[in-house]
């Protein structure tokens, strides 16, 4: 659906849609975490940054950071988080904006992102990370430029350092931030047919491998206070991140390993391809997966992650 028929959507009767936002919102419920384990908050910046760990803190640590949408969350790990912490002491958060995190009404950016993850790994000794889409452009960006952050290994999933008009659309942004236009369009992105669509056409390769219990906590944090700000950078392009990937994580001494699912659009698999070769880095491919091999296939996507991080 184009922003110009989700605008015309959203502005007949600005009443009707001031109404329809604050019936949604109070339909949402108090957004509960996605993962099973010890449910924790870091204090960054004023920001409380939600985050669960599981497994024994004497296991190596791992890292998982879930990619950037308008539905984004640590429970991109649903599937392998209770698996991997048999082996690791693993550690995901819901990024400054999303899940049960807060979402301060700030202009979002790249940098902003790259701080977060510099600082939030940081707390570890040298742990090795997931990383997934955006995510990944960001940690590969705060390791390129603070050299005393050590990483032991990156398992990056489908990153990508471009997922929204360059150069960014500063109208759009602003729009998305609109106190009534602005969430009704939101309201209409993070609908329960929209999120379907995207995960139908785009997330994955088989739909039915997404249950109605998921789709349900997908439109719940969509519809929190305030949810609608870092969205609104992301589809607006102000998260793009800058910088070559492919050079940067060449440039890294990590050792690293790229997952793509063999049917991924948004980032096929030829851009994978590419970055492996300029990189010089490993690439795993799933078949039948698009943007999410790892919640597709989540017992080979935990062989990856035990060959390559050798715990």
């Amino acid at each position: 659906m184009s922003i110009r028929k989700l605008l015309a959507s959203a502005t007949v009767g600005g009443g009707a849609v001031t109404a329809l936002n604050r019936w949604l919102q109070a339909t949402a419920t108090d957004l509960q975490p996605p993962l099973d384990g010890d449910h924790h908050t870091h204090r960054w910046r004023g920001i409380d940054v939600a985050y669960t760990e599981a497994g024994d803190p004497s296991d190596p640590d791992l890292v998982l950071l879930h990619g950037i949408n308008a539905a984004g969350s640590s429970g991109e790990f649903r599937e392998v988080f209770g698996a991997l912490a048999d082996d690791y002491h693993v550690i995901a958060p819901d990024l400054p904006g999303f899940g049960c995190s807060d979402r301060p009404p700030l202009r979002y950016s790249a940098s902003l992102y790259e701080d977060f993850v510099a600082d939030f790994v940081a707390d570890y000794e040298s742990p090795a990370v997931v990383a997934s889409s955006l995510s990944a452009a960001y940690t590969v960006n705060a390791l390129t430029r603070d050299a005393d952050l050590a990483v032991r290994d990156l398992l990056l999933i489908c990153p990508a350092a471009i997922a929204g008009p360059e150069p960014p659309n500063q109208w759009l942004r602003e729009l998305l931030r609109a106190p009534v236009v602005g969430t009704g369009l939101f309201n209409l992105l993070g609908s329960k047919a929209s999120i379907r669509y995207f995960n139908a056409d785009h997330g994955y390769y088989d739909i039915e491998k997404v249950s109605d219990e998921w789709l349900d906590y997908e439109w719940q944090t969509t519809h929190q206070p305030n949810a609608r700000f870092a969205p609104a950078s992301f589809v607006s392009g102000y998260l793009n991140a800058d910088g070559d990937l492919g050079q940067a994580i060449g440039d890294l001494d990590v050792s690293t390993t790229l997952l793509w699912g063999r049917d991924a659009d948004i980032t096929p698999l030829a851009d994978g391809r590419e970055l492996a070769s300029q990189a010089d880095a490993a690439l795993v491919v799933f078949d039948e997966s698009k943007l999410l091999p790892h919640v597709e296939f989540p017992e080979e996507f935990c062989g990856v992650v035990d060959e390559r991080f050798g715990a």
